[in-house]
């Protein structure tokens, strides 16, 4: 018998399972945008649009997501008061060592000593050169819920989302009809999920021609010491996340291999968002309760960022020593503070790493003009740290239904196949 349309391209799925996919098109937009210049920059639009079909599911879900999970979890507040203080220790915790170690590594290696630094990319118009920490806080607070996720502002959303969860847990049978409607949302945005993402292989190809055929000389001269060192940091950051899984209870190889999408994702789009619906669908499917992955990582996309973290310490260390500042104690403990603090409170800011690198640069009395040094390789070390990121929140989910979530049970089992 003769097979189907659907069952050859299911068979296909099989031997050739997405990651194999992205991971075949990141070659072959790599090679497009090196040998085919023209070619690759015309292919932007492929990544354009799928992000943009991300961005379109993200707030929706995350509404969705957050809201069920503190109903679900707003009958027990001891619990959820445990899992949120847990939270955003380990968040802190996690960022602050990889704040370390960007110092660290900047002075073990000093990518930045003796270098002749040339402006290679331009700082993004009305940067913010500080944080007005009072209007951070106000904003937290979403005068309009709509405009809000309108502008995919992800903070003001996430405060709505927790206290719309927390009352509808206070109004017994009459929050069943509301909680009924935002599980179809969740389970429609999951759907629409897995259909965009098939297409995930085609964008990266577009995004990495387009990478390579506009930037790619760049990364080969001017800054290659601070993107190798980043990379370094990374592979260091990345086994301790692995040997943590390991003392977890988790086999590394096989969890590494579960998340390679959102991983691959994060690294050639340098967007978090793309990996959000995602990396939820597979924490569940290893077993966290989606009452623990609905607040966690949601959370963590705001908060946990510890690539980024790390990349801002490393390279404000960097432009430091180009410029010929002496990092004394003080110095690296303004460095460390200041990014420690700045790092939780650019969230919901455009050019969030920009923003904390213009706020720690002033801290220690060097112009933001400096920015436009990195500028240019910007792109190459986001595609790190964002994968880093990602990483992180897995790590982050896993260790805190360890600890934080013990207990912690679903009405129901996700679907495999939602």
């Amino acid at each position: 018998m003769e097979k189907t349309q659907t069952e050859c391209s299911t068979g296909l799925s099989k031997r050739f399972p997405l990651w194999i996919q992205i991971l075949v098109g990141l070659v072959v937009g790599c090679a497009i945008g090196i040998l085919w210049p023209t070619i690759g920059a015309a292919l932007n639009p492929l990544g354009t649009a799928f992000i943009k079909a991300i961005k379109m599911i993200v707030m929706p879900l995350v509404f969705s997501a957050v809201t069920l999970g503190i109903y679900k979890m707003g009958k027990d507040f001891k619990q959820l008061g445990r899992l949120s203080l847990m939270a955003f220790g380990w968040f802190y915790f996690a960022t602050g060592m990889c704040i370390v170690l960007g110092i660290t590594l900047n002075a073990i290696f000093h990518p930045g000593a003796g270098v002749a630094l040339q402006a290679t990319g331009n700082i993004p118009a009305n940067l913010a050169k500080s944080i007005n920490w009072t209007q951070f806080f106000l904003d937290l607070i979403p005068d309009n819920i709509v405009m809000s996720v309108a502008q995919q502002k992800i903070i003001p959303t996430l405060f709505f989302a927790i206290c719309f969860g927390l009352s509808l847990g206070t109004i017994g049978e009459k929050a069943k009809p509301v909680v009924n409607l935002l599980e179809g949302v969740l389970e429609a945005m999951f759907k629409l999920t897995k259909g965009i993402v098939a297409f995930s292989p085609l964008a990266v190809t577009g995004i990495m021609a387009w990478v390579f055929a506009t930037q790619g000389g760049k990364v080969l001269y001017a800054m290659a010491k601070l993107v190798g060192v980043f990379y370094i940091g990374g592979t260091i950051v990345a086994i301790s996340f692995i040997i943590l899984t390991y003392l977890l209870g988790y086999k590394p190889l096989e969890l590494t291999k579960k998340v390679a999408e959102p991983l691959l994702l994060a690294f050639t789009t340098c967007s978090s968002e793309v990996t959000l619906p995602s990396l939820m669908q597979v924490l569940e499917r290893l077993g966290i309760p989606n009452r623990v992955v609905s607040f966690v990582v949601p959370l963590g996309y705001s908060f946990n960022t510890d690539g980024s973290a790390f990349y801002q310490s490393l390279t404000v260390c960097f432009l430091a020593e180009a410029y010929g500042l002496n990092l004394d104690i003080p110095s690296i403990l303004t460095i460390l503070l200041t990014t420690l603090i700045a790092n939780k409170g650019t969230a919901n800011v455009t050019a969030a790493s920009l923003v904390i690198l213009a706020v720690i640069l002033t801290s220690i009395g060097l112009p933001v003009e400096a920015i436009a040094i990195v500028a240019g390789v910007d792109r190459f070390i986001d595609m790190g740290r964002t994968a880093i990121n990602v990483y992180g929140n897995t790590v982050a989910a896993i260790l805190l239904h360890k600890y934080g979530g013990r207990g912690i049970q679903d009405d129901v089992v996700p679907s495999e196949n939602a």
